[in-house]
């Protein structure tokens, strides 16, 4: 695909109005990307009775899905500096379509983790790829706004997913779900293939960088891994996706257990939750543009507002139905919504042609939290017979990471980072 050229026109839209396209089609693959995925925490009690699944159990199917982008996240950035987003991130997308659609014959748990693992491995073009062409098409003054939009791409499938999944699996079977995430995704790989573009070429350096051997590539990764600007994007990373996997997998099983509602309703919560992060990414970016202190404040307001939102949890507040559907509302917004902001400032950290490397390895290393959280969290809960363990170790983990990361003080930042 060629690139597009500044002042020609994409068909009868010129690169200044096709940018927003680029940016509808990369939210559309994303959302439908996640789609399945981001719906297992919804049809958790489904699982857990369809399957005989414990917390535990149900967590491990999250982490499945998340544990070869451990390596495939890096595997993606390295491409994604080299060759198209379209070919890489459609790629990625037909994957999981594959594998959703053969798994709707998983004769059980077991093959649903394989299903799952597959999954994950396409998913590992789709999050840099999509954050890499929006980046691309986009300059500072926007970039917060285009990110928040695209990133909400992920908890908007969420809330499809929350409606729908729990409803075709009480009719269906749970196997069907499979075959219409596999459906869903396999809209948002042609989607991206068909329309997308590079941008105007100035901004859009593809294959400038000679081939790097195994160990030059180690090295170029040691060093950015010792940044300032690195380091506060791990640490904030790592503690805050755990809330994400938190809320995304204990919020029905919470509601269900703890305040008595029932699997339905709890479910319909979970779209709230999902909705109020979606809108979270797009408005926290938006104000991140407009911050004159930098986009990381927008992410330590974010860590601020988690840890009151979990500690508000813990108290009587969270076994009132309505305090604590209210509450978990908050924690969407927040818990989920600090993405946004977070992977812009992550984008405009990158050294110049490294934007597809720096978000790969990003998000390659806060994937260690995003394959424990689940698990972790449910054995807690397994343990314990209370979600009380699971919100304090998710509040002194982002009460740490706070603590640590302000007290650093402004880091030197590369031009254009804000």
């Amino acid at each position: 695909m060629t690139d597009v050229r500044p002042g020609q026109e994409v068909g009868r839209v010129t690169p200044e109005r096709y940018r927003w396209v680029i940016l509808g089609i990369a939210t559309f693959t994303q959302a439908a990307s996640g789609f399945f995925v981001q719906g297992i925490g919804a049809m958790g009690v489904h699982l857990q009775r369809d399957l005989d699944l414990s917390t535990a159990q149900l967590g491990l199917l999250l982490s499945a899905a998340q544990t070869v982008p451990l390596a495939g996240l890096l595997v993606a950035g390295e491409l994604l500096d080299r060759h198209s987003e379209r070919w890489v991130v459609g790629t990625g997308a037909c994957v999981v379509a594959a594998a959703l659609l053969l798994g709707s014959a998983a004769p059980g748990y077991a093959a649903l983790l394989l299903v799952l693992l597959i999954v994950g491995a396409g998913y590992s073009t789709v999050q840099p790829g999509g954050s890499k062409s929006v980046a691309s098409w986009f300059d500072a003054s926007q970039r917060g706004l285009a990110m928040g939009i695209r990133q909400a791409g992920l908890p908007l499938g969420g809330v499809l997913a929350a409606a729908a999944l729990p409803f075709l699996a009480d009719a269906f079977g749970w196997r069907a779900t499979l075959v219409v995430g596999g459906l869903v995704a396999l809209a948002g790989a042609a989607v991206f293939i068909t329309f997308y573009r590079r941008p105007p070429a100035p901004g859009a350096p593809h294959g400038t960088e000679p081939h790097a051997s195994p160990a030059a590539r180690l090295g170029t990764w040691a060093r950015m891994l010792r940044e300032p600007s690195m380091v506060k994007i791990l640490l904030s990373g790592t503690s805050l996706v755990s809330v994400h996997s938190g809320v995304g997998v204990l919020t029905v099983l919470y509601l269900h257990d703890t305040t008595s509602l029932g699997a339905g309703p709890a479910a319909l919560v979970l779209v709230a939750v999902q909705g109020a992060g979606a809108a979270g990414r797009v408005c926290l970016a938006a104000w991140s543009d407009r911050r004159g202190s930098g986009r990381y404040t927008c992410v330590m307001a974010c860590m601020a507002a988690v840890i009151a939102g979990m500690i508000a949890l813990m108290t009587p507040l969270g076994h009132s139905p309505a305090a604590a559907c209210l509450l978990f509302i908050w924690l969407g917004f927040f818990g989920i919504g600090w993405y946004g902001p977070w992977v812009a400032y992550v984008a405009e950290s990158a050294p110049p042609g490294r934007t597809g490397a720096t978000l790969g390895l990003a998000m390659a290393v806060t994937q260690i939290a995003v394959i424990l959280a689940p698990p972790v969290l449910g054995l807690l809960k397994d343990l314990t017979h209370s979600f009380t363990p699971a919100w304090a170790l998710l509040s002194v983990m982002t009460a740490v990471t706070l603590t640590v990361t302000a007290r650093s003080g402004r880091q030197r930042r590369p031009a254009g980072a804000r």
